[in-house]
């Protein structure tokens, strides 16, 4: 057994995997990991577009193969609509939808979702609410009938308001003793600033959930949900003809009117590094976030963006989690990503890292930021391509996967073939253009960092590092005076 596991630990060190059916030294075969092979052409079916009457966009995809329906509306407003003093109130909203209506309560409309066997779903964002249903096509009426319910007459009622509240100062006391989720506010807050539609939480503060009242509730309902600025996707065993008659029955009734436009102020201008250190006493890990302000989706650069993302941080064996969790072993897991929003969203590197090597990760960390600027091996980028191409397929297997890419599509007004020619533009992706937008959008020498752990063990170490000045600061990311 020894002789056996010292074989094979050194197959591993000196890269010993050998063509299939080769010999080992003990005479037993050996075997390799299967070679990907050329991307396969990728068809998806065609995406029709209807309006109801009210001016609701309908984005149809027939899918035969199975008797259920997928639903996403896509209501085109979400936290970036909260008013000044009342962060966390459209998230609320969202949360409330199906907490009662004017002709059922929340316990019938739970019951009447067991009756059925359907999922129903209300949620917000950032840059949208929306409303999920998933249904078998031989309870699409019904479960229409109730989407519409909670859609168009919700009633809000007070004592719901109230529990859901409470809920969620609850949870904002319990942040304080969650680094990951303190580093994502303070990241946020620091990057935009507190004018900024992005500067604060989804979920809000302790100070402005408090001030929440019903009335708060209702008028950003009556404000914002309204079928000319919502797009309605449908997926599965439906015929378009005979779906728009349905959600026409079921939605028609619901009443356009004016959405105010939202303002997005300028956001900080960073030209030079700032690391921010949040102090958890005895915490066993530093959770790190860096980077800057990235593009907004409707950029020309995504498809670049998206292979660049993927060789660096973007993927399990990106450059970035190699490094960190695979070579050094300082973390589970190390990523980067392009938030892409209406308005530009952030590019973050991020990682929970043992506290002990927190100086020695940010190293790490900005060398390979630095690193992506340089031009990617011709074979790192195939295989970066050919990573992103393969990952649409089994994302698009499900109803729910389809409409959930379509809602996006509806969110961001993108072409309607964007899913179409997705491989393709992915494919076209070059060395040189993988250069240009990691030079353009990866700036470490002017990134803010956001390091939240135990100063007493981290400070001296990053401080020594010299990587930008330092400032330490509260939970919000605003400084101290020591």
């Amino acid at each position: 057994m020894r002789a056996w596991v010292a074989r094979l630990a050194a197959l591993v060190v000196l890269g010993g995997a050998q063509p299939v059916g080769a010999q080992a030294p003990s005479g037993n075969p050996v075997t390799q990991p299967p070679v990907l092979g050329p991307v396969k052409p990728l068809t998806l079916p065609t995406v029709l577009e209807r309006r109801l009457s009210n001016g609701l966009r309908i984005l149809i995809v027939e899918q035969h193969e199975l008797p259920v329906v997928d639903l996403v509306l896509v209501v085109r407003t979400g936290s970036e609509s909260d008013p000044a003093g009342k962060e966390g109130l459209a998230t609320l909203v969202g949360t409330l939808l199906d907490e009662g209506t004017t002709g059922r309560s929340s316990l019938q409309i739970a019951e009447q979702i067991s009756f059925l066997g359907i999922s129903l779903a209300t949620t917000a964002g950032l840059d949208a609410s929306r409303v999920t249903l998933h249904a078998p096509v031989a309870q699409l009426d019904s479960a229409l009938a109730l989407m519409a319910d909670v859609t168009l007459r919700p009633s809000f009622p007070g004592n719901e308001v109230e529990r859901l509240r409470q809920e969620r100062l609850t949870q904002l006391l319990q942040i304080r003793d969650r680094g990951p989720a303190m580093a994502d506010q303070a990241y946020m807050a620091i990057l935009y600033g507190p004018d900024h539609p992005y500067g604060h939480a989804t979920f809000g503060n302790e100070a402005s959930v408090a001030s929440i009242t019903r009335d708060d509730v209702l008028r950003f309902y009556q404000t914002y949900y309204r079928p000319n600025d919502a797009a309605l996707v449908v997926v599965g065993d439906v015929r378009p003809d005979d779906i728009q008659r349905r959600l026409e029955r079921s939605l028609g009734g619901w009443q356009a009117a004016p959405v105010p436009e939202i303002g997005f102020p300028p956001a900080p201008v960073t030209r030079a590094p700032t690391v921010y250190l949040i102090d958890t006493p005895r915490a066993a890990q530093s959770s790190v976030r860096m980077g800057t302000i990235g593009v907004a989706r409707s950029t020309q650069d995504f498809f670049p963006i998206q292979v660049m993302n993927t060789v660096l941080g973007g993927a399990f064996t990106s450059r970035l989690n190699q490094n960190l969790r695979e070579t050094r072993g300082y973390t589970y897991g190390a990523t980067t990503g392009f938030d892409m929003r209406k308005s530009p969203g952030p590019f973050t590197a991020s990682a929970e890292i043992v506290t002990e090597k927190s100086d020695s990760a940010l190293i790490e960390f900005i060398k390979e930021l630095r690193g992506i600027r340089e031009p990617v091996p011709q074979a790192e980028l195939d295989k970066a391509k050919s990573y992103v191409q393969l990952s649409l397929p089994a994302a698009m297997e499900t109803t729910f996967g389809i409409a959930a890419r379509l809602a996006a599509i509806a969110l961001y007004d993108l072409p309607l073939d964007f899913l179409n020619t997705y491989s393709q533009r992915i494919s076209a992706v070059t060395q040189a253009d993988v250069q240009r937008v990691a030079r353009q959008y990866v700036r470490p020498d002017e990134m803010n960092v956001v390091v939240v752990g135990d100063l007493a063990e981290i400070e001296a170490g990053i401080r020594a590092l010299g990587v930008g000045s330092v400032v330490v600061a509260d939970p919000t990311g605003r400084p101290l005076v020591r």
